[in-house]
């Protein structure tokens, strides 16, 4: 494969040839809404936003950028927290406009546009009582999450996101359309197992499909200084041996002004648990007992189609983000005092998390099988920073490092890339491991040696 590209005819004229998608310019009327992202502390101005509407466009626009020199970025759900869903006078490569969601019941697949949602591809399963391991939250794309890996509530029962690819369809440097599965470009398929969007434009991805029949979220609330008795009683409940089925997390919070949130909680620090069970409402709270009886104070239990539970907990858009992650071997009473002293420095009143989830079960089964060597994680400790203004962005992004950085003691050394923004090639590498990074340079060499998409975790062409 080539690393230069001829320039495309008729480039000049500031239109990509065979594009019948809509282009977009600084000065059009919806130019500003199309440029914006989920974090609002990104804020730029590509030359053009090329909206596409099928993987022929989706070529034509990789072409017209490749030939003019101009930096291209993806855009899917625009939840990458480090703004790589966007560029500064470059060349927008905006899917939203393909969320198709095509089901084979019998067969149990789902062959997914490159610019889908979750709420897209959850809704279209929930009328089958079908499911896969998507994000934690709906308008997050599809791609996106599951290039990456990704985690999300039924992951210690169907494994990450990327563990259910049947096969992904990628328009790749050069504007070729490729596909990759367990037959066709294995090293490739391999690399799209977490790799995310280093070797090209995925315009559709096909995954297997598992029988959710019920499926139960529950959240119990107590005040933040309950953090430290709670955290140890949730931790015994998985080292014990907990269900695949079950999945969740604590998280440190500032109390909504939710119906269950009693009024003395709403607006102050508190410590919830969520738990999604994927199960009956009755088998989710007698697995959940040990947590019902250290009393707490807010709660909220209901069974309900696992498509509702992945929109239940969505955060707007709008918001300054900035996220980080630690994964740890084991969570000795020393580790949780140091992840409840850090939500002291959380900033409040705002919407700022700070996450713990519990990994394992099918998470760690196929540790060695992707390029992802953080699943072998116990727990993964995951600040997740939301605030409205820009004079708090010092104190949350400080508040952010410093909970991963008093995690250190207890770390895996590896990463979910997805959890993190920009923190440096060295937490690239750490995100594969060393030999994977490798192996994933070696096939960037093949399908991008000109590195064109570089707005990502970038792996460098070997």
């Amino acid at each position: 494969m080539s690393d230069t590209i001829a320039r495309t005819p008729g480039a000049h004229r500031g239109r990509p040839d065979g594009f019948g998608g809509v282009v977009l310019r600084p000065g059009d009327p919806p130019y500003d809404e199309a440029r914006s992202v989920f974090n609002a502390m990104i804020d730029k101005r590509p030359g053009v936003i090329a909206q596409c509407e099928s993987a022929a466009d989706v070529a034509a626009a990789v072409r017209y950028g490749v030939a003019e020199g101009l930096e291209i970025a993806v855009r899917g759900g625009g939840h990458s927290v480090a703004g790589a869903s966007v560029t500064d006078g470059g060349v927008v490569v905006d899917l939203r406009k393909m969320r198709s969601v095509q089901l084979d019941p019998e067969a149990k697949l789902a062959r997914v546009a490159g610019g889908a949602t979750w709420a897209d591809l959850d809704g279209a399963c929930q009328r089958y009582w079908l499911a896969t391991t998507g994000g934690r939250v709906s308008t997050t794309g599809v791609a996106g999450l599951t290039l990456g890996g990704g985690s999300g509530w039924l992951e210690r029962k169907f494994g990450l996101a990327c563990d259910s690819l049947v096969s992904v369809e990628l328009i790749t440097a050069d504007g070729q359309l490729v596909i990759a599965d367990e037959t066709k470009n294995t090293e490739l398929f391999w690399a799209l197992h977490g790799g995310g969007g280093n070797f090209g434009i995925a315009t559709a991805l096909t995954f297997k499909l598992r029988p959710l029949t019920s499926a139960t979220l529950m959240l119990l609330l107590w005040p933040a200084d309950a953090g430290p008795e709670v955290i140890r009683r949730y931790r015994d409940l998985f080292e014990a041996g907990a269900p695949e089925e079950l999945g969740g997390g604590v998280i440190f919070l500032t109390g909504p002004p939710e119906p269950f949130v009693p009024l003395h909680l709403q607006d102050e620090r508190l410590i919830a648990v969520a738990a999604v069970h994927a199960g009956p409402e009755d088998e989710a709270r007698e697995l959940f007992a040990p947590m019902f009886d250290l009393g707490p104070e807010g709660v909220m239990v209901a069974e309900m189609p696992y498509a509702e539970i992945q929109s239940s907990l969505d955060d707007p858009p709008g918001l300054r983000n900035y996220w980080s992650a630690e994964h740890l071997t084991e969570l000795p009473d020393e580790a949780i005092k140091a992840f409840c002293d850090r939500d002291a420095d959380r900033p409040h009143p705002s919407p700022s998390q700070q996450a713990l989830f519990p990994w394992g079960g099918a998470v760690a089964r196929d540790a060695g099988k992707w390029p992802l060597p953080h699943r072998n994680a116990a727990w993964v400790v995951h600040p997740f920073g939301l605030w409205m203004d820009a004079a708090d962005d010092e104190r949350g992004i400080e508040w952010a490092r410093n909970v991963c950085a008093h995690l250190k003691p207890w770390s895996t050394g590896a990463v979910y890339l997805n959890f993190i923004g920009d923190e440096g090639h060295g937490r690239v590498v750490a995100g594969f491991g060393q030999e994977n990074y490798d192996r994933l340079a070696r096939v960037k060499a093949e399908f991008d040696p000109g590195n064109v998409f570089h707005l990502n975790h970038n792996i460098l062409p070997a």
